[in-house]
């Protein structure tokens, strides 16, 4: 039994993860901010909910000791939880809070679960990044990205993805990876994007099955492995 806490899993990307890893045999821990939500969703999902804000440090802790007494362990983490940000220049406190849910929340709780990962045979860390944040993409005047102006959300998945690949040289015994969604059918874009979050989840479900020996440090789209 494969035992998944996803973040950020009460709609869009997150939910649709949830929906298929539960169809693969995964038992999912459905974790989201707002407690509401996610209650509604863990339902509609037939699946336990946990509240967890990933800006807040007690809320974080909680989730993890939460998982702990009831499932004891976690072999996928899927830290999901993530937030747009403003369009144009922010000011100081719109990159901070961008910079707080998409980069430091994705710390504070992989360091949270980190003791429940190393219980498991296999243990396994998905981040869900963006190519928004590649430097590549940006510069490509026929990439869609290279014609949005997001710099707190851009430079926050460009650290993501990064840390991705650090923390995967610091424990080489967790596979750490980063998945890129692709321009997807969600809130996020007014459901604008070419892919639906079928599609946009292709990367995320693809690094949370691939079972051992798989290589770790690495950037996904639904295509396959991509450079940053």
């Amino acid at each position: 039994m494969t035992i998944t806490f996803i973040t950020g899993a009460n709609k869009s990307l997150g939910f649709e993860t949830a929906r298929r890893l539960i169809d693969l045999g995964h038992t999912v821990v459905l974790g989201a901010r707002d407690v509401e939500r996610g209650t509604v969703a863990a339902e509609k999902l037939g699946v336990r909910f946990v509240q967890i804000d990933v800006t807040d440090d007690e809320s974080v802790a909680a989730a993890a000791a939460d998982v702990e007494q009831h499932e004891g362990r976690v072999d996928v983490l899927i830290n999901n939880a993530g937030i747009a940000g403003p369009y144009g220049p922010p000011d100081v406190a719109g990159i901070q809070a961008v910079l707080d849910v998409n980069v430091v929340g994705v710390v504070r709780t992989t360091i949270a679960f980190l003791p429940l990962l190393q219980r498991s045979d296999d243990p396994v860390i998905v981040n869900v990044t963006s190519e928004m944040g590649s430097l590549a993409a940006t510069h490509d005047p026929d990439r869609a990205e290279s014609h949005v102006i997001m710099p707190a959300y851009t430079a926050s998945k460009a650290a993501l993805t990064m840390m991705t690949t650090q923390y995967a040289k610091a424990y080489p015994e967790i596979r750490i990876n980063a998945a890129d969604p692709g321009y997807t059918a969600t809130e996020f874009n007014g459901h604008s994007g070419p892919q639906t979050v079928t599609e946009g989840t292709d990367a995320v479900v693809a690094l949370a099955t691939e079972g051992p020996g798989s290589r770790s440090g690495r950037l996904v789209n639904r295509a396959g492995d991509i450079a940053f």
